[in-house]
């Protein structure tokens, strides 16, 4: 596999597994509807980056022509049914079609952990049916389902951060959720080893790191690794289910994309975590990182640099 096409390439993982790529000198193309998005990949060696818009069908297939492998890292997290459906079912569709037609077999899907016709979540119910489309093919495919992803440039634990050095509490809706983050760099290690090793053919993999988490402690760890309020972070206030879906509509009122919507809680009405059903990054070789291991550098690092700007205004009023 020396010749790879990225799908959703520009997003937060794809930088890392062009990086990986590219270490490994794989050429990598990267499909992007704006070049700029790309800039920062641009930089890299053996990476090429074409202006195109992978849900026209009729490009796809041009697009595969001379490629070892499709990486499908195309997704949204926000949206209405027919949003959801584009992008996790009829993509995935018309791709498995344009691989059929340029006779390239080798797919690596990234979907979600979680994914379930039977989900109350608009998000997971597409997920589902995305991996159902791809793996009743007959094409090489391999599924990875991630849980929430953290990294230098996440916007999960950053957010959270953030939000704790604007606001003197913070209420949550579904404060007892649980997940299991995994980092970025063991997602994008994943599906490195999915693209060369043949035995990953036809599996799904839960990707997870190797904790449990509910979103309230998420929230409190995000605060004390940035160094808010002297490093104990802010008191986080679990809100009621009714309140919790009154602070999700507010926020899917607001201007550009929400930082939490009602089909988000639909999601989290179940647990992320492993069920242990199926093969994990150990299975790859992968031994996933801990959080409290990578998140204090980045998170530190954000703390600091708000800690600085607050010292110059400061400084300035004198």
């Amino acid at each position: 596999m020396n010749k790879i096409l990225l799908l959703g390439g520009t997003g937060f993982v794809g930088r890392h597994v062009c990086e990986k790529l590219a270490q490994l000198q794989c050429r990598v193309t990267v499909v992007t509807r704006r070049r700029d998005n790309a800039r920062h990949l641009q930089m890299l060696p053996l990476v090429d980056v074409i202006e195109a818009d992978p849900h026209d069908s009729s490009s796809l297939a041009p697009l595969l022509a001379g490629h070892d492998a499709v990486v499908n890292l195309v997704a949204i997290l926000h949206g209405s049914q027919a949003a959801f459906d584009k992008a996790h079912v009829a993509l995935p569709l018309e791709l498995a079609r344009a691989c059929e037609a340029s006779g390239l077999r080798r797919i690596v899907h990234i979907s979600a952990l979680g994914a379930s016709t039977g989900s109350p979540s608009m998000y997971q119910r597409s997920k589902a049916r995305g991996e159902a489309v791809l793996l009743s093919t007959g094409l090489d495919v391999t599924v990875l389902r991630p849980s929430v992803i953290f990294g230098a440039e996440d916007k999960f634990l950053n957010t959270f951060a953030r939000l704790q050095q604007l606001f003197p509490l913070i209420p949550l809706a579904a404060a007892d959720a649980r997940f299991q983050p995994v980092w970025v760099e063991d997602v994008a290690d994943a599906i490195v080893h999915c693209l060369q090793d043949a035995d990953t053919v036809g599996q799904i993999y839960e990707v997870c790191g190797p904790e449990v988490f509910t979103l309230r402690q998420l929230v409190k760890l995000a605060g004390r690794y940035a160094g808010i309020h002297g490093g104990k972070g802010r008191p986080v206030i679990g809100l009621p289910a009714a309140l919790g879906r009154l602070q999700a509509r507010l926020m899917e009122l607001a201007p550009g994309e929400p930082m939490l919507s009602r089909d988000n809680l639909d999601a989290m009405a179940s647990d992320n975590v492993a069920t242990g059903k199926l093969p994990g990054l150990q299975a790859l070789g992968i031994h996933p990182a801990a959080l409290d291991a990578i998140a204090p550098s980045y998170l530190g690092a954000q703390g600091l640099r708000s800690g600085l700007m607050a010292k110059r205004k400061t400084a300035g009023r004198f």
